[in-house]
């Protein structure tokens, strides 16, 4: 009996996570990672939290207990970073972070030795590599992606360096944060514990930022650093032939990895799946000078995702690069000794969302789940009355498109966020 209502506790906590557009597709190794990271009675009670940012009287409301109950339970559930807590002007609020990129992430950030995190790791693994739908669920469930690739600057020509917007330079982000945080890198340490990570650095390598960076540091799952410190970091990140995926917005990035191709998930799911462009592209594309090529070969052993193979044409071995996979990263010309490969800049239609927010209401509109946002109160029938209403309304195949306009997610969409923010 125990055993089922357990299942049913963390049951209840995929469904919760599943309101989000970055959910958890239901999975028996889902339930076992959430009873590693929640307690049955922790599940029980984040299942009922809502969507939106809340304070320790909505909790203790929702929990039927006192507020110095309630506080105590999240001020456990964010020491774990499985809950975040948010501080402004007008207090604390508390936010469930989506599985990715959030408390799944987090979990492995540090070394810990609260929770076994070899079989974390397995479990991961198995749940990420193995059965693949989360992978499939996190990149390709809906237009707007999670992250995009941040271009190599160091390798930049001139006229690329005056045509790149800031938004799009890592560099920019680190300069402009207010809280820069570094952790452990997520991939490669799940990687270690099944034996499949690379040689690339796994400590202080990954990089938080604003308000998120502020919790991670606050809770110690991340190291406060400094914009010079941070630089350094980033230029270790270059060294190391690492590709920096971040947060695809404009406003206020979160987080940069500095990926491989071996263990980022975003960079597997690419190798695997290329075509489908689980993250979003640099705005540059490599190109080739093959009257200086000296056919070293040495692009090819750079690329993370593999779409750089060498080919003899005409007696003479050059690249071949395949333009619709490739990130425009700009390793290939990083690595190139004869300056041979190029970057150039290409015309994009891509909409980059401006916020987080932003981003996260695109999502849900793709997904059919805006009602989800926009009804967060479960405890009213009012208002799951009106969220099975808008759900049936978007599934109507020319509201979802005009809901999905360019027009729509461009323009008027972001002018009414910043209005009600």
């Amino acid at each position: 009996m125990s055993h089922v209502l357990a299942k049913s506790a963390y049951k209840s906590l995929e469904e919760r996570l599943n309101r989000f557009p970055q959910g958890a597709p239901a999975s028996d190794t889902l339930y076992k990672i959430l009873a590693i990271l929640f307690s049955e009675k922790e599940a029980t009670l984040v299942a009922q939290l809502p969507i939106q940012p809340f304070t320790t009287k909505k909790a203790a409301n929702i929990w039927h207990m006192t507020e110095s109950e309630a506080q105590k339970i999240l001020d456990e559930l964010c020491s774990r970073c499985v809950l975040m807590d948010f501080n402004s002007n007008e207090g604390t609020r508390y936010l469930l972070p989506p599985p990715m990129a959030g408390f799944l992430e987090f979990s492995m950030m540090r070394t810990r030795n609260d929770i076994n995190q070899a079989l974390l790791g397995e479990l991961f693994y198995q749940y990420m590599n193995v059965e693949e739908d989360f992978v499939k669920e996190l990149f390709f469930s809906t237009e707007t992606r999670l992250g995009r690739v941040f271009v190599n600057e160091s390798v930049l020509a001139a006229d690329n360096k005056v045509q790149i917007l800031d938004f799009e330079r890592a560099s920019q982000v680190i300069k402009t944060t207010d809280h820069i945080g570094i952790s452990m890198c997520y991939c490669r340490h799940k990687m270690a514990h099944v034996g499949k990570n690379c040689h690339a650095p796994v400590d202080d390598i990954c990089m938080t930022f604003g308000g998120t960076a502020d919790v991670l540091i606050r809770h110690d799952f991340a190291r406060k650093v400094d914009v010079s410190e941070g630089m350094e970091i980033l230029h270790k990140a270059y060294e190391y032939n690492l590709i920096q995926c971040g947060e695809n917005v404009r406003n206020d990035v979160s987080f940069i990895c500095n990926c491989c191709g071996c263990c980022c998930e975003a960079l597997v799911a690419t190798k695997k799946f290329g075509n489908l462009h689980p993250v979003e592209t640099s705005g540059f594309l490599p190109t080739l000078n093959a009257d200086t090529c000296i056919g070293c070969g040495k692009c090819e052993k750079a690329c993370q995702i593999e779409v750089i193979q060498m080919q003899e044409i005409q007696g003479k071995k050059i690249p071949i690069i395949d333009e619709n996979i490739c990130l425009g990263c700009g390793l290939c010309a990083r690595a190139c000794p004869n300056k041979s490969i190029l970057l150039k800049s290409v015309e994009r239609k891509v909409i980059t969302p401006s916020t987080s927010v932003h981003r996260v209401v695109l999502m849900a509109i793709e997904k059919g789940q805006l009602q989800e946002l926009i009804f967060d109160n479960k405890a009213l029938f009012s208002h799951r009355a009106m969220a099975a209403i808008l759900s049936a309304i978007l599934k109507m195949p020319p509201i979802k498109k005009a809901m999905a306009s360019q027009q729509m997610r461009s323009v008027y969409l972001e002018k009414l966020i910043k209005q009600n923010n």
